[in-house]
């Protein structure tokens, strides 16, 4: 049985705005990373990724605050630590966060090696400095970078490699788990491609266990992780394999994602673009039924009632919705044949 390098038990968090209202941005998230796998998390700007990515580091700031559920990282629980004994045995040697925007973050009046030396020197207190250069040196030829990089200001580098820089920065103390939030995002086409092959280089090196990669861009993710989860308003309405997550989704809204992107993998060139009418619910006080009800093409009476619980498909996946699979998939069929018309 493969080892669980992270595993998270009904997580709930929230934002406390300056009026003292409570926003309800993770709303009872569970999810498993198992060592050797990837996990990708999609949906549109405002459904909670990035506050999830931030959550299961266990470091909160405010206006981000904790409420309930469990973080298991490679088997410690997270969620009671105090924040200075996570900073200190956890961020960077259990469970590393690459933040989006994440090259605009380098000090641009500092040369690279000066940050790797921080970053080693807060957890190892006795090592040498020429024995940092080594390590760095020997990480950034592993991954394609040359050594002279650690030598020159952020300032001196392309946006691309600066997106590297950080990337390599945030394995050398060998995380268990890696967060990349939106990594190949205001990247050209190129540099997008090189920062995806550096992250599954990083798995295969054995620089990371396992990887969990955060885009809006769900097309992208069947190229890059194993499994994907699909939120919604605080909210996971999907988790399956990456291929079916893609080629085959099942919940509306992972349909309306699908159909809503332009995407040149063989087999969904043709499908007719669709937008997704509305915008997501205010989560200072989220709707009582279906968070999607608003938006669904297929919403029913009854969706608007109560909360609607995780079920499982025939294929194994999980989706939030109250309509049985082969009711779906009939629905989705109907609408097709009305398109093509």
């Amino acid at each position: 049985m493969a080892h669980t390098m992270l595993e998270v038990r009904e997580l709930s968090t929230k934002y406390v705005t300056r009026f003292r209202e409570d926003v309800y941005a993770v709303d009872r998230v569970s999810l498993k990373v198992e060592e050797g796998r990837s996990l990708g998390i999609a949906g549109e700007s405002g459904c909670g990724k990035s506050t999830l990515a931030l959550s299961l580091m266990g470091y909160y700031f405010p206006p981000l605050h904790y409420m309930n559920g469990e973080i298991v990282i490679n088997g410690k629980n997270i969620s009671g630590m105090k924040p200075d004994d996570v900073r200190k045995s956890i961020l960077g040697k259990e469970i590393a966060y690459i933040p989006q925007a994440a090259m605009n973050a380098l000090n641009p009046t500092r040369k690279i090696i000066n940050f790797i030396e921080d970053v080693i020197l807060e957890h190892e207190m006795y090592v040498t400095k020429k024995d940092i250069y080594d390590r760095a040196k020997k990480l950034f030829e592993t991954l394609g970078l040359p050594a002279e990089v650690l030598q020159k200001y952020p300032v001196e580098l392309s946006g691309g490699m600066k997106q590297r820089t950080v990337i390599a920065v945030s394995v050398l103390l060998l995380p268990k788990v890696l967060i990349a939030d939106e990594p190949s995002s205001a990247l050209d086409v190129t540099s997008q491609k090189m920062v995806i092959k550096m992250l599954k280089q990083l798995m295969e090196a054995g620089f990371i266990s396992s990887m969990i990669f955060i885009t809006h861009e769900l097309p992208l993710l069947y190229n890059v992780v194993d499994d994907i989860m699909v939120m919604y308003a605080g909210q996971i309405v999907e988790k399956a394999p990456s291929h079916s997550a893609v080629f085959d989704p099942l919940h509306p809204y992972s349909k309306g994602l699908m159909g809503s992107i332009i995407v040149p993998e063989k087999g969904l060139r043709d499908v007719k673009l669709t937008a997704i009418p509305g915008v997501p619910p205010n989560l200072k006080n989220p709707p009582m039924g279906c968070r999607f009800a608003e938006r669904c093409k297929f919403v029913r009476p009854e969706c608007r009632v109560s909360s609607v619980s995780l079920r499982e498909a025939s294929d194994g996946r999980v989706y939030r919705c109250i309509i049985p699979e082969a009711e779906l998939r009939e629905a989705y069929a109907r609408e097709e044949h009305k398109n093509d018309k």
